[in-house]
């Protein structure tokens, strides 16, 4: 191949949303990528955002990406009720995937996405969970590693997005398309975190969880409209139901080590007020604000001190330093250790228990999250 041909040739599935639009940005900035085909709901919004990739290609139908015979790659940043269709037709069709989190909007979705990808194993998929790349995070990681904490035994993890008071309804608010709101959200990365650090699963989950700021309806805007209207706030049709926009969640590992995690997109839960997360342990105890990147540890009876403060990586292209090496790597067969569709079964697990939680009001158990392992089918690409 030519040095100046592009290796990843990539289709684009919610192109012009909150996610797929930062998302498109990044790509165009990669070396060796091109922007071949977009996907989306409106027309206005499709046809400038194919005037600034250069895509050859805008639909409405996201079939018709996927289908694209220079596709490669299929990004899936649409809402969570469409990633199960467009994941399953991405693998039959040989194309590897960047799926949005949560996965699917439930387990059984989930487990048949990971599934169909563990069965063709040179097919690369990638979950975003980006909160791992995050260099306070990673030196979190090597310290419970390290035993710097000795057996970590109890977690507190707060995220809080708050979002304006009078922002209007999203799909995000909608039960019918969304996985279970802010739960699945921004809990989904909180959970994948700590997961990802400890190398331990949740068993079980009691959840409180509530709708504490109800959207009002502006008819069909996406979230970074719905998030402008806000900060102007605008007046609007009342919104008949909605989805948890907060939630405390307690839980216990597998290794009997007990968790609480609370999440919220309400406004006035503001950020930077604490540590994000709190790993504490026989022989010690961690705070770490990814925010501000301080890492500060305690051990025995001393006053927690600095330990670190690691900058913020949050204007990294992510496509070009964690994705396409991640799927350069398994392409060439050899081993990575970036978040995939298994990860997001997990995840989708914890998730699914916390809202099951949330309506009953009890413990719920987290399925054991396993795929089928068969024997590799199907082309691949």
């Amino acid at each position: 191949m030519a040095a100046n041909q592009p290796i990843w040739k990539v289709g684009v599935l919610g192109a012009t949303g909150y996610i797929g639009t930062p998302y498109r940005r990044e790509l165009r900035a990669c070396e060796g990528v091109k922007i071949v085909a977009l996907a989306a709901r409106r027309r206005d919004l499709l046809e400038t955002a194919a005037a600034e990739d250069g895509a050859s290609l805008i639909s409405d139908d996201w079939r018709e990406v996927v289908a694209h015979p220079e596709v490669n790659v299929v990004i899936v940043a649409t809402p969570d009720a469409c990633h199960y269709e467009a994941v399953m037709a991405c693998a039959e069709a040989g194309k590897h995937v960047l799926c949005e989190k949560p996965v699917g909007l439930n387990v059984r979705e989930a487990r048949a996405m990971a599934a169909a990808y563990t069965a063709r194993p040179l097919l690369g998929h990638f979950v975003p969970f980006w909160v791992r790349y995050a260099e306070a995070m990673q030196r979190a990681k090597a310290m419970v590693a390290a035993g710097d904490l000795g057996e970590v035994r109890g977690v507190v993890y707060r995220w809080h997005n708050p979002r304006p008071m009078h922002m209007p309804r999203t799909w995000r608010d909608d039960p019918q398309i969304s996985s279970s709101g802010s739960i699945a959200d921004v809990g989904s990365h909180a959970y994948d975190t700590v997961r990802w650090i400890m190398g331990d699963d949740a068993k079980r989950v009691l959840v409180h969880g509530a709708t504490l700021s109800p959207r009002v309806d502006h008819g069909d805007v996406n979230l970074i409209e719905a998030l402008r209207l806000g900060e102007e706030c605008q007046e609007g049709t009342p919104a008949t139901s909605g989805t948890v926009d907060y939630a405390s969640i307690a839980w216990e590992f597998d290794s009997g080590a007990v968790g609480t995690l609370v999440l919220s997109h309400a406004p006035y839960f503001r950020r930077r007020m604490a540590p994000e997360l709190e790993l504490h342990g026989t022989e010690g105890s961690l705070s770490v604000c990814r925010l501000s990147g301080a890492l500060r540890l305690a051990s025995g009876s001393n006053q927690p001190e600095v330990v670190a403060v690691l900058p913020d990586e949050g204007t990294a292209n992510r496509f070009q330093s964690y994705v396409f090496p991640a799927l350069s790597r398994v392409v060439a067969g050899e081993s990575s250790e970036h978040p995939t569709l298994d990860d997001g079964l997990a995840v989708q697990a914890f998730t699914d228990a916390a809202a099951s939680s949330v309506q009953d009001g009890r413990w719920v158990a987290v399925a054991t999250p396993t795929v089928n392992r068969t024997t590799p089918t199907g082309r691949i690409q």
